[in-house]
């Protein structure tokens, strides 16, 4: 064994157990190690020489086109979201099962049909709300769906060369490192496709059983304050001559729905078969998080006008909490009184009051010291209140920027149409990713900042370093020495040798990162295909398919880690289930692979 293989193996080793047994950040270690292998001295038959990587082996990862296509698929996926298309989506389909199984079903399917197509990331962080809301209302234990949530997006992800930033990033290293050709869009879908069919009859028939029931530990509310929000119903609105309950408004999570308006009659004690018309104002009583989210809803509006009327475009406005000051302007005057839009550019679109309903019409409201207001206004207004002797403080919302529904059928139609680029070969996975990022801008699906907020640089670090220990692997032939060690052990035939690598890649992604699992396990692939005589290509899928294998832990994977709290799981229950899912996924991608990719073409 030469210095090379030993410093690149000691590294590997050394990743391998930080990103186990530590809380130290991915992208660090990652980092740190790519540094190492580029900086370590060793000995060699001309003298000491420093480094086993050089500088642009080391930094071609952050180059590399699986890397960058994650980069604008970020883009594209903040178009979405911003513009509530996905929101749309998961409210539409979830609907309302009779039974846990139905639960189960209700989410896993719009779950993995949404990650076929889109990186499974934020497709479960944007769901874990809605489910959270949605167990609230059918009384089922988070428990019982997170898991589910997780391992339906992770089985959509192998469905599509888009579906999740590991096989972007396989495929770019097949661009970089190999002569084959290209990998299309559906290549992988001829083993992930049975593999999801499988996985999902797996989590509905046996999930109730070996999924826990337990109440995740409830988050404190910021603040206990119950604001008053009013809310119209427009004009061809589609919630006009809905009830109350098909239009969702029913057991609303942190909120009620208190009194309908109707022309000069109020409703008050509103029942789940009341009949919503246009024009209806509904008053709607709750705290702040719930009525941030009841301003975006789709097929309402703020039945204030003044929002309407502000100078600055709604998509660029946020949310803030702010306490009136006595003795001030605003003190002892209702909304309309105070000209509130005119002195602050903003508007107040809901008012909370010592805990207590604030009765009456928003504009009629008469304001006191202490009454603390819900404001939609533009950036700058917490610098303009924070001036002002009208204002005690001001409070500026996360994530409250108002969504752009009219422009959701456009980023859904940007969406497909990236699709189609790619799947009928008019331009590449990249330049696909790019053009549709920039629709997503230059339409206003999302804005330049929004954009930029959307990448997560986290993640590109950490394909981008994990690239670069591949390389390490592969020029050190340590990626040579790993592959003959598998052959050893399973055999010189080359199903076994699929198993192995399918299952050093899978292993590897439990306890690491799966992008820098398959960027690990490719040159070990490589290598034992070279060894063989055969095709790479059924060992590409299998480490696309064994990097997406994250079920047992939830450290592999993000989004078995963002679902980890919200449900309230020990890493036993990941464990429990997680195992036999495992095996189930790998015995099917050795099986089919092989018939659909063979060895010797």
């Amino acid at each position: 064994m030469t210095w090379e293989i030993t410093i690149v193996l000691a590294i590997v080793a050394g990743v391998l157990g930080l990103l186990a047994f530590t809380r130290i950040a991915a992208d660090a270690v990652l980092l740190a190690a790519v540094t190492a292998l580029m900086v370590v001295p060793y000995p060699a038959a001309e003298g000491w020489r420093c480094g086993v990587l050089g500088t642009n082996d080391a930094i071609s990862g952050f180059s590399n086109s699986g890397m960058l296509t994650v980069g604008f698929m970020f883009i594209v996926v903040a178009g979405l979201r911003e513009t509530g298309a996905v929101d749309w989506i998961s409210h539409t389909l979830l609907g309302r099962p009779k039974s846990e199984r139905g639960a189960i079903l209700r989410v896993v399917l719009p779950v993995w049909g949404m990650s076929v197509f889109l990186n499974n990331t934020p497709v479960v962080a944007m769901m874990i709300g809605a489910i959270q809301d949605w167990c609230k209302k059918l009384r089922v234990s988070p428990s019982k769906l997170m898991i589910p949530l997780s391992y339906a997006a992770i089985l959509g992800g192998t469905c599509s060369l888009i579906g999740t930033s590991t096989n972007l990033v396989v495929a770019g290293l097949v661009v970089s490192q190999t002569d084959l050709p290209p990998l299309k869009m559906f290549d992988i879908t001829w083993v992930g496709l049975p593999v999801a069919a499988v996985g999902v009859c797996f989590l509905v028939v046996v999930g109730p059983i070996l999924l826990p029931s337990r109440i995740a530990a409830k988050a404190p509310l910021a603040d206990p304050m119950e604001y008053t929000l009013e809310l119209i119903v427009p004009e061809g609105s589609s919630l006009a001559g809905k009830t109350v309950e098909q239009a969702g408004m029913r057991n609303l999570p942190g909120c009620f729905l208190a009194e309908i308006e109707r022309a000069e009659e109020v409703v008050p004690a509103v029942g789940p078969e009341q009949v919503l018309r246009a024009g209806d104002r509904l008053l709607f009583v709750g705290v702040v998080e719930s009525i941030k989210e009841l301003a975006n809803t789709r097929g309402l509006a703020l039945a204030t006008n003044q929002v309407f009327k502000l100078d600055s475009p709604r998509y660029r406005r946020r949310l803030f909490e702010t306490v009136i000051a006595p003795s001030g302007e605003l003190d002892g005057k209702t909304i309309k009184e105070s000209r509130f839009r005119n002195r602050h550019n903003g508007a107040v679109i809901a008012v909370a009051r010592n805990g207590q309903r604030v009765h009456g019409r928003l504009g009629d409201i008469k304001l006191q010291a202490g009454d603390l207001l819900l404001v939609e206004a533009d950036p700058g207004f917490a610098e303009r209140a924070e001036g002002s002797r009208d204002f005690l403080l001001v409070r500026r919302l996360e994530d409250s920027t108002p969504r752009r529904h009219s422009r959701a059928p456009l980023a859904i139609g940007i969406l497909v149409g990236m699709v189609l680029m790619v799947s009928l070969g008019v331009l590449p996975m990249m330049e696909s990713a790019l053009v549709a990022s920039g629709i997503m801008i230059l339409t206003r699906c999302c804005t330049i900042t929004e954009a930029r907020q959307s990448v997560d640089l986290s993640v590109l670090v950490v394909i981008a370093s994990a690239l670069a220990l591949g390389i390490a692997l592969e020029s050190s032939g340590a990626a040579n020495l790993i592959a003959d060690g598998v052959i050893g052990l399973v055999g010189t035939h080359p199903w076994m040798v699929l198993l192995g690598v399918y299952a050093v890649t899978a292993f590897t992604t439990e306890i690491i990162t799966n992008n820098a699992a398959v960027a690990i396990a490719f040159p070990i692939a490589q290598a034992a295909a070279q060894s063989l005589g055969v095709d790479l290509m059924p060992f590409v899928i299998a480490i696309m398919m064994g990097g997406s294998a994250s079920f047992a832990t939830p450290l592999g994977y993000q989004c078995n880690m963002m679902v980890y709290g919200p449900g309230g799981y020990t890493f036993a229950d990941f464990l429990k289930i997680g195992i036999p899912m495992n095996v189930l996924v790998g015995i099917i991608t050795v099986a089919i692979t092989p018939f659909v990719f063979p060895f010797n073409p």
